[in-house]
C-alpha cells in the first residue's frame, strides 16, 4: 500500500467516524407522539390519582417497584431480568426491583423484601435509594392519608401502633376504657371511684356529640339535596317556594321532612323528642335543635340513633368507631407509659442502601401486589430531605401531615420513561426521561390529548391522533374499516389491537340515595333497588349487542371475567342478574320472546315496588305514592357526550320509557362533561350512575366493596355503592388470608350474591379493549407484540417510535 491510498483510506476512516459520531449525535425525532385520553381529573399523583387518565398519566412518570408478565405473573428476579415464554415466544421482562415472599408457618409471619437495583434514577437525575422506599411506605401508611391504596388494610407488624401512637398495651387499655364509659352512658354521674377520669369521660362524649352533630349535619345537607320542591315545602313554610327556603331555614325543613319535629295547624311546629314549640315567625331551629330532638328521641343512645337512622351516610360501630379510634389515640399519647409516642412501623426494616424488608402478621394472598406494588417515588421532591433520618424516625413529612406530597399532586415525577412538563389547554406534555433506566424512550415528545372517544378514530384518520382507546362496538369498527383501503379493521390508516379489557361496566346505585325510611340495608329499600334493577337488567342484551356485537358480552356478576374468580355459567348456582322475583321465582322462561320478558320484568318490579311500600292502583296500573325516604324519580347520570354514545345509553333510555308506564320516573342526564360526574361519586351525591370499572390482577374486593372505603370514613373512598355490610366486610377479609384459588373462589361467589341481594351495582358487560394506532406515522414494528389484558402497549412506551 502506498502513502498516498494510505492517506485517502485514512480520510475515509476519518469521514466515516465523523458522519458515525455525528449520526450519534442527532437528537430524536421531534415529533410528537399523541395519545387520546379521557377527561382528566388533575389528580397525577402516585399517591391520590383513581380515574383511568390521571393513571396514565401517572404512569408515564412512575413504575412499581413490582413487576409482572403477559399473564400477571409475578416476575420477582427483575433486576436480572425473567424470561418467560408467552403465545410460542419468549419474553424478558426487567424491573427496577426484586421482590420475594416468605411466610414463616411457625410464627405467622409473612415477610416481604424488596431489593432496588443499584444505579436507578429519578427523571431530575437524583439515584434512588432505600430511603425513597420508605419514605413512600411512611405516606401510605401516615394516619392522615386518604386515597385508593389499601395498604392500610394489611396487617403490617406496629402499623397500627404507629396510626395511633398506643403500644398494643396502652391500646387495649383505652380501648376497654372507652367501652366501659360508653357503656355507662351519657347521663352517667362520674364518682372518683370510676375506673376513668372526669375528664375522659367529658373527652369521649364530647367526641360523640361532635360526630353526631356532625351526622345530622350530613341529614340535612340530604334533605335539601334530595327533598326540597315546590311540591315538598312544609305548610309551616306557608306561601314559599323551594326557591324561598334559604339557608337558615334548612333545619327547621329537616325537623318536618325527618319526621323529627310535626307541623302545626298555626304554623309552629313541635319537637317530637323534647316537645319544643318553634315559632317559625320569631327564630329558625338551629342545627343545635336538630340534635337536641335526635338526642331525645333516642334517649341519648348514639349506637340506637345510628342503627335507625344510618343518616345516609354512616352506622352507628362505624361512627362510635371513629371516635374510639380518636379517644385512643389522643388518651393514648397522654399516658405517661407512651411520653415517647410510637416512633416508626416496626414491621418495616430498612435492611441496606436498596433493600427494604416488609412483615406482616398472618398471609394474606393480594398483600404482595399492594406491598411490593406501590410506585417508587422520590423522597426529596415529594417530602423534605431535612425531615428524613432513618436512624432517628424522621420519614420525610410530620407525622400526621401529608400536605408536601399533596402540594405535587398535579406535578408527577419519578423512575418512569418520561418527565411531565405540563398540563394546559386539556393536553399534557411529557419529554423523554434521559436517565430512564432501561435508556432513553426512543420519542422524545408525548402528548396526551383530552378527545371524545367518537372522535379518536376520525383524529388518526385526520392525524391529529396517534393513538387510542376505542371500545369495540360495531360503529368504531365500521368507521376503522371505512379508512382502510383494505375495509378491515387495521390496514394502510387505522391499525387496531384488540385485547380483554381489565374491568367491567356496571350500572351503580347508592344504597344511601336509594332507600324507604332510612336503613339502606332493609328489605324494603333492597326491594326498591331491585325493582329498577330488574328493568335496567333486561334490557342489556339488546343494548350492548347493538353497541358492541362480538366485541363485548353481558356479565350477570360484578367481577371482570378476565378473572379466574369469575363465576361460570356452568357453576352451579349460577343465575342472570336479577331474574328472580320478589317471591323467588324465576321472571323468565326459554320459551318467552323479548317482549314478553320486557312486559315480564316490569311486572317483577310492581312486586318489588308494592313490597318495598309503594302505593300502586290496580285500577290504573300506576305507582301513585312513595314510602317515606323513597320518591317516584330518581335521577341516572351517564357521560355520553351529550349525544347518548355509550354503550348503556340505551339501557337507560328503555328501562326509563318501561317505567314511565307505571308512574315510574327515571331522569336521565347525559354529561358532556364526565368530571361532573366523578365529582357526585367523590361527595357521594349521586343516585344512579353509568361507569366501568379498571380491575386489579388480583380479584381481592377491598377497595370496591368493603365498608371501610365507603366515602369519607377515611379508607379507599371507592365504595361508591355505599353498601355497607359486616358480612361482606368478613367475607372480603377471609378472602385475603388463603393462596387456594378454589378456597378464594367459593368465598368470592358468597360475597358476590350479597351484593346481588343489596342490588347497587347491575352487572353491564365485559368487553374487548381496541387499540387503534396511525399505521402512517407510528413504527408499528416498534410497539410491543403481544398486548394482552395484563400488558398494555405503555408498558414499552419507550420503544414506540414514529415513521
Amino acid at each position: 500500500m502506498n502513502k498516498k491510498t494510505s492517506k485517502v483510506l485514512a480520510a475515509l476512516l476519518a469521514l466515516i467516524m465523523c458522519l458515525g459520531v455525528l449520526a450519534a449525535c442527532q437528537p430524536k425525532a421531534t415529533t410528537p407522539l399523541v395519545v387520546a385520553e379521557g377527561e382528566f381529573s388533575e389528580k397525577f399523583s402516585p399517591f391520590f390519582a383513581d380515574t383511568v387518565y390521571d393513571v396514565n398519566v401517572m404512569e408515564m412518570t412512575q413504575l412499581p417497584m413490582l413487576t409482572t408478565d403477559r399473564v400477571g405473573g409475578i416476575v420477582y428476579n427483575a433486576i436480572k431480568g425473567e424470561k418467560i415464554p408467552y403465545n410460542g415466544t419468549d419474553y424478558t421482562y426487567t424491573g427496577p426491583c426484586d421482590v420475594s415472599v416468605k411466610y414463616d408457618e411457625a410464627a405467622d409471619v409473612t415477610t416481604y423484601t424488596i431489593k432496588l437495583k443499584e444505579g436507578v434514577k429519578f427523571s431530575d437525575g437524583v439515584e434512588a435509594t432505600a430511603d425513597d422506599i420508605i419514605f413512600t411506605y411512611y405516606v401510605f401508611a401516615d394516619p392522615s392519608y386518604v386515597g385508593s391504596t389499601t395498604l392500610g388494610s394489611y396487617n403490617i407488624i406496629g402499623l397500627k401502633n404507629y396510626q395511633t401512637q398506643t403500644s398494643d398495651e396502652v391500646y387495649t387499655k383505652y380501648d376497654a376504657m372507652f367501652d366501659a364509659i360508653f357503656a355507662a352512658g351519657p347521663d352517667h354521674v362520674w364518682a372518683a371511684t370510676d375506673a376513668w377520669t372526669q375528664e375522659q369521660q367529658t373527652a369521649l362524649w364530647d367526641g360523640i356529640t361532635a360526630e353526631w352533630k356532625a351526622d345530622l349535619q350530613a341529614i340535612v345537607d340530604y334533605v335539601i339535596a334530595n327533598y326540597l320542591t315546590d311540591d315538598n315545602v312544609p305548610s309551616a313554610f306557608a306561601g314559599k317556594t323551594a326557591a324561598d327556603v334559604t339557608e337558615d331555614m334548612y333545619p327547621a325543613y329537616t325537623l318536618a321532612m325527618w319526621n323529627f319535629a310535626k307541623v302545626n295547624d298555626d304554623g309552629t311546629m313541635t319537637g317530637n323528642g323534647t316537645g319544643t314549640v318553634y315559632d317559625l315567625t320569631k327564630a329558625m331551629p338551629t342545627i343545635d335543635d336538630v340534635y337536641n330532638e335526635a338526642y331525645a328521641l333516642y334517649g341519648g343512645d348514639p349506637a340506637a340513633y345510628w342503627t335507625s337512622e344510618n343518616a345516609g351516610n354512616v352506622d352507628s360501630s362505624d361512627v362510635v368507631g371513629t371516635v374510639k379510634s380518636g379517644f385512643i389515640s389522643t388518651q393514648g399519647s397522654l399516658d405517661p407509659a407512651m411520653a415517647g409516642g410510637v416512633p416508626n412501623i416496626t414491621g418495616i426494616q430498612k435492611v441496606d442502601n436498596y433493600t427494604v424488608e416488609v412483615k406482616t402478621n398472618g398471609y394474606e394472598a393480594p398483600a404482595v401486589y399492594t406491598i411490593c406494588g406501590l410506585y417508587l417515588t422520590p423522597l426529596h421532591y415529594y417530602g423534605d430531605k431535612a425531615q428524613y433520618d432513618y436512624a432517628n424516625n424522621k420519614f420525610g413529612h410530620p407525622f400526621g401531615d401529608l400536605s408536601l406530597a399533596q402540594a405535587k399532586t398535579t406535578e408527577p415525577m419519578g423512575i418512569g420513561p418520561y418527565k411531565f412538563v405540563k398540563y394546559d389547554n386539556r393536553i399534557v406534555y411529557f419529554e423523554a426521561n434521559e436517565n430512564y433506566f432501561k435508556g432513553e424512550p426512543a420519542t422524545k415528545d408525548v402528548q396526551f390529548k383530552e378527545t371524545i372517544d367518537s372522535e379518536i378514530v376520525a383524529g388518526i384518520a385526520a392525524g391529529t391522533v396517534d393513538v387510542g382507546d376505542v371500545s369495540g362496538s360495531k360503529k368504531n369498527y365500521e368507521e376503522i374499516a371505512g379508512y382502510n383501503s383494505n375495509g378491515e379493521i387495521s390496514g394502510d390508516v387505522v391499525h387496531t389491537v384488540k385485547a380483554d379489557y381489565l374491568g367491567y361496566g356496571y350500572i351503580g346505585m347508592n344504597a344511601d340515595n336509594i332507600l324507604v325510611g332510612t336503613d339502606p340495608a332493609s328489605a324494603e329499600s333492597k326491594d326498591l333497588r331491585k325493582a329498577i334493577a330488574t328493568v335496567l337488567s333486561v334490557y342489556r342484551d339488546a343494548a350492548y349487542d347493538s353497541y358492541y356485537g362480538e366485541a363485548a358480552s353481558v356479565i350477570n356478576y360484578p367481577i371482570s371475567n378476565t378473572s379466574w374468580a369469575a363465576p361460570q355459567a356452568t357453576d352451579e348456582g349460577y343465575k342472570v342478574a336479577f331474574s328472580t322475583d320478589v317471591d323467588g321465582n324465576p321472571i323468565y322462561t326459554s320459551a318467552m320472546t323479548t317482549d314478553e320478558k320486557y312486559a315480564a320484568a316490569l311486572t317483577a318490579a310492581i312486586g318489588y315496588f308494592k313490597a318495598a311500600g309503594f302505593t300502586y292502583d290496580e285500577a290504573t296500573g300506576k305507582l301513585t305514592a312513595a314510602p317515606e325516604g323513597a320518591k317516584l324519580s330518581y335521577e341516572a347520570v351517564i357521560g355520553a357526550d351529550g349525544i347518548g354514545d355509550h354503550p348503556s345509553f340505551a339501557v337507560l333510555t328503555d328501562a326509563s320509557a318501561a317505567l314511565a308506564t307505571i308512574g315510574f320516573e327515571l331522569k336521565i342526564n347525559d354529561l358532556t362533561d364526565t368530571s361532573v360526574l366523578w365529582d357526585m361519586l367523590d361527595a357521594g351525591s349521586q343516585e344512579i350512575w353509568c361507569a366501568a370499572w379498571q380491575a386489579t390482577i388480583d380479584p381481592d374486593m377491598y377497595q370496591v366493596y368493603h365498608s371501610s372505603g365507603i366515602v369519607g370514613r377515611g379508607g379507599s373512598d371507592s365504595n361508591h355503592y355505599h353498601i355497607d355490610d359486616a358480612t361482606l366486610d368478613q367475607l372480603i377479609v377471609d378472602a385475603r388470608k388463603s393462596d387456594d384459588q378454589s378456597y378464594r373462589k367459593a368465598i368470592y361467589r358468597q360475597a358476590l350474591d350479597l351484593i346481588a341481594d343489596w342490588a347497587v351495582e347491575i352487572p353491564a358487560y365485559q368487553r374487548q379493549n381496541s387499540t387503534v394506532f396511525s399505521a402512517a406515522r407510528v413504527n408499528l414494528d416498534t410497539v410491543t407484540p403481544d398486548i394482552t389484558t395484563f400488558w398494555t402497549w405503555l408498558k414499552e412506551i419507550e420503544k414506540v417510535a414514529m415513521q
